[in-house]
């Protein structure tokens, strides 16, 4: 297949509208809203080959990302919502949220550091989850727009906040590269050592938002083992190869293809809500990690991180209860999510990639989820 370049759709697309800028549907003033005398907004990044993506300082969230398909014609391919108060209603689901703490869950929200043990927020029986009952999907950040295609966000976490030792100063740059890149860098200092593993918490459709399920989506992923769990999704601290599974997708194949295989992991999921470990070289920085191609749309993306591990989620929780954006609703498995990361409940497993970070250490974390066509 052919592989055209964005910029080049774009400007076919956009070449007889006299240089026509690129809008998303989403207004700013319906993001202005003020929080415990804290200015909520919305920020918007555009590239040179102008694509734009549209942030919100309440929980770093993505709230919109256009993207052509083969043939120029531009879709918002991430779930969320028109205004803040969607994000703020009871029915929580992440929707292109920073997550922190600890992104995914924490066995029975308990931990030891340094022979202490700490005791988190139960927000997903019996497990903590994602940072707990307000993690950082639910701060307001403080916001600064250094150019046309980047935004820093920076917080300090108090220590204790969720449970959690330290004071943690978090900074994150959001920035939409001339590569077509949504590159996401995140860095952190704590004054205690502490656990620590952030992501972002993305769900993608590429046929748009809102637009049918993902379940002809064709999926890669760099990975020969995954961390299977138990009944709660809690890791076993097993590493199970994934040949022979339905969780083989080292060879490119689409997500509904043995999603409904009778297969103990697939129950305890509801599908697919697995940690897959990636393949690194020796050396290795940040790599790619996975691939995610929509036959329809041709749109085509890309994922790349320095993170030994992703979590593969097909939207198994969505209901069709959500109302999104133009009033679509988000149902079963109408998107999915490819979130970079070190493995779930780490500090209970010493056999997995360490999560702890020592004051005078510095945290450092890449996302990169990079857009072309087929």
């Amino acid at each position: 297949m052919r592989i055209l370049t964005l910029s080049l759709l774009i400007l076919l697309t956009l070449g007889s509208c006299n240089e026509k800028k690129l809008k998303s549907a989403i207004l700013p003033e319906s993001f202005s809203k003020t929080i415990d005398g804290k200015q909520i907004r919305l920020f918007t990044l555009v590239n040179k080959n102008g694509l734009e993506m549209s942030v919100t300082n309440y929980g770093g969230r993505i709230v919109s990302l256009m993207v052509p398909d083969r043939s120029g014609k531009l879709e918002d391919v991430v779930l969320g919502y028109d205004n803040i108060d969607g994000y703020l209603s009871a029915n929580e689901q992440y929707f292109g949220a920073a997550i922190g703490r600890y992104g995914n869950r924490i066995a029975k929200g308990i931990f030891k550091l340094d022979n202490l043990e700490y005791k988190l927020a139960i927000n997903n029986t019996p497990n903590s989850l994602h940072g707990g009952v307000k993690g950082f999907s639910s701060k307001i950040w403080e916001a600064t727009q250094n150019s046309d295609n980047e935004l820093e966000f920076t917080m300090v976490s108090p220590d204790m906040e969720e449970g959690y030792p330290g004071a943690l100063k978090v900074m994150m740059i959001y920035r939409l590269t001339d590569k077509n890149e949504v590159a996401i860098f995140y860095s952190a200092s704590t004054t205690k050592t502490t656990v620590l593993n952030l992501t972002n918490h993305s769900y993608f459709n590429l046929h748009g938002a809102g637009n049918g399920d993902i379940l002809d989506h064709v999926l890669w992923l760099n990975a020969d083992k995954y961390t299977p769990v138990d009944a709660s999704l809690i890791p076993t601290g097993n590493l199970e190869p994934v040949k022979g599974t339905p969780f083989d997708f080292t060879t490119s194949i689409s997500v509904g293809a043995r999603i409904n295989e009778k297969h103990e992991q697939l129950a305890f999921g509801l599908g697919y809500d697995h940690n897959f470990v990636l393949n690194k070289n020796e050396g290795e920085k940040v790599s790619l990690a996975a691939s995610v191609y929509d036959p329809l749309s041709g749109r085509f993306m890309e994922v790349f991180t320095n993170e030994p591990g992703i979590q593969f989620y097909c939207g198994n929780f969505l209901k069709g209860k959500e109302v999104g954006k133009k009033q679509k609703r988000y149902n079963f498995r109408s998107a999915l999510c490819l979130e970079t990361q070190h493995f779930p409940d780490s500090p209970n497993h010493s056999e997995f990639p360490s999560v702890v970070l020592k004051s005078g250490e510095i945290y450092s974390s890449a996302c990169l989820y990079r857009f072309s066509v087929k």
